[in-house]
C-alpha cells in the first residue's frame, strides 16, 4: 500500500490561508512556541513538505536544526505578510555550499 504525503503552510492567518486555494493544509498559528509543537506534529504525520513564514522561522532554530538534514519533512521557509527577512535565501545559499562546496549565487 502506497503512502500519502501531505503538504502544509504552517505561519499567520495572513500569510496561509492562500495556500488553501492551491489544495495545501493550512495552520495558522499565533506564535513560534505554537508553530513548533504543529512542525513537530506535522513530521510525525506523513508531512512531506512544511511551508514557514520566516517570522516565525527566526524563533525556530531548534526545529530547524532538527529537520534541515532529514528526508522528510523538507521546510521551506517563506515570505510572511511583512515581507522577506532574507533567512531563506541564507539557507538555501548554505545548502548549496554544503552540497557544491562553493557559493556559486
Amino acid at each position: 500500500m502506497a503512502v500519502t504525503y501531505r503538504i502544509a503552510a504552517v505561519g499567520d492567518w495572513e500569510s496561509v490561508m492562500g495556500f488553501r486555494a492551491l489544495g495545501l493544509d493550512t495552520y495558522p498559528v499565533a506564535d513560534a512556541a505554537e508553530a513548533r509543537e504543529k512542525v513537530r506534529e506535522l513530521a510525525k504525520d506523513n508531512c512531506a513538505v512544511i511551508y514557514l513564514t520566516e517570522q516565525l522561522a527566526r524563533d525556530m532554530d531548534d526545529v530547524l536544526t532538527r529537520y534541515k538534514d532529514e528526508l522528510r519533512p523538507a521546510i521551506i521557509l517563506i515570505p510572511g505578510r511583512e515581507g522577506s527577512l532574507g533567512i531563506g535565501k541564507n539557507n538555501i545559499q548554505r545548502a548549496i555550499e554544503r552540497a557544491v562546496g562553493a557559493d556559486i549565487l
